[in-house]
């Protein structure tokens, strides 16, 4: 492998329903950055069907080029033909870098595409950047439960490939008045290997995402019991907002995980977090402190969350949250 015919920064742009997905903006954002500092440009991979309204979007988030993928065999997402598909942009275009969020269509579809260009795959990053000496990637991530962050690096095969956790990046502004390419792109699908059919899609109403909140309501080991999060779930509802956890009430089976913040847990920037309870360990801070405004509910004044609070309240949860919860109701009734 010749390392130097590889180059430029390509994204893959995660849709679902013909929806870009927010992960694919935020990688967009990161990439541009990553590219001008190697003077290269950035690539997005635009796969569906019915998609090519919205390639001029991908544009103003920061893409030079939009390869545009058109066909039946990727209205749905199955593991197949959209693997099949990106390996032929792959091995036709020879990206340097490859971006993939880390969603559940990204921890698919990342390390079987990994596995057919025989390359190495760092999963669910939290920070990337390029290393200044030799312009090699360097791939940051949760090591040991989140104990420890790995900085991975893949000198020998390319593309440098990563999966990215949402919103740990941040969209570049939008402009609408960057010029790019629209670049149709024909896939030799092998329909033979294609044995999964997506027949019929049946929806389950599922609950706000909480990296998509602009206020949550927190609660970590003080909170103690399941009865204690109801007492947040009524606060979060006066305010409008969603319950999120620490890991340690997600290990005890009293949250589920897809409320957890933090490094092994989601990463979210809301416009309001409050953190009740929660002592803030390292390794909860590094998902959330990128918060408009702080809010600490804490018995212990000294606690390392009250450092990055922009508020703190010394006290027991247990009473000043009904307390500010029926205060709230009054004063939105009047």
């Amino acid at each position: 492998m010749n390392k130097e015919d590889y180059k430029n920064i390509f994204v893959f742009v995660e849709q679902r329903e013909n929806k870009i997905q927010n992960v694919a903006l935020e990688l967009l954002g990161k990439a541009r950055e990553l590219a001008d500092v190697l003077g290269q440009e950035v690539y997005a991979m635009f796969l569906g069907n019915g998609i090519k309204n919205q390639a001029q979007e991908l544009i103003a988030y920061g893409a030079d080029k939009v390869l545009l993928c058109e066909d039946k065999n990727l209205e749905v997402y199955t593991t197949e033909p959209y693997t099949q598909a990106i390996n032929q942009i792959i091995n036709d275009y020879k990206p340097s870098i490859v971006f993939i969020g880390a969603t559940t269509i990204g921890r698919d579809l990342g390390p079987r595409v990994a596995a057919r260009v025989n390359t190495g795959l760092v999963a669910d990053c939290t920070k990337l950047e390029i290393n200044e000496e030799d312009h090699e990637l360097w791939s940051t991530r949760p090591a040991f439960g989140g104990n420890l962050m790995a900085t991975i690096v893949n000198p020998d095969h390319r593309p440098q490939m990563s999966t990215v956790r949402p919103g740990v990046m941040r969209k570049m502004p939008k402009d609408d008045s960057r010029k790019g390419e629209v670049v149709d792109v024909k896939i030799n699908f092998d329909e033979s290997k294609i044995k999964v059919k997506v027949l019929e899609t049946v929806k389950k109403e599922a609950k706000v995402d909480i990296t998509q909140a602009k206020i949550l309501v927190s609660g970590g080991r003080g909170v103690a019991n399941k009865e204690g999060f109801e007492k947040l779930a009524a606060l979060a509802d006066v305010l409008k907002g969603e319950v999120a956890s620490s890991r340690a009430m997600v290990d005890a089976g009293i949250i589920e995980h897809d409320r957890q913040v933090g490094q092994t847990g989601k990463t979210v920037r809301p416009n309001m977090y409050m953190a009740c309870g929660i002592s803030g360990a390292i390794q909860h801070m590094a998902g959330m402190e990128d918060s408009e405004f702080i809010v600490a509910i804490n018995k212990d004044k000294y606690a390392p969350i009250m450092q990055i609070a922009d508020l703190g309240i010394v006290g027991d949860l247990h009473k000043i949250v009904p307390m500010l919860t029926e205060r709230l109701k009054q004063e939105i009734k009047k």
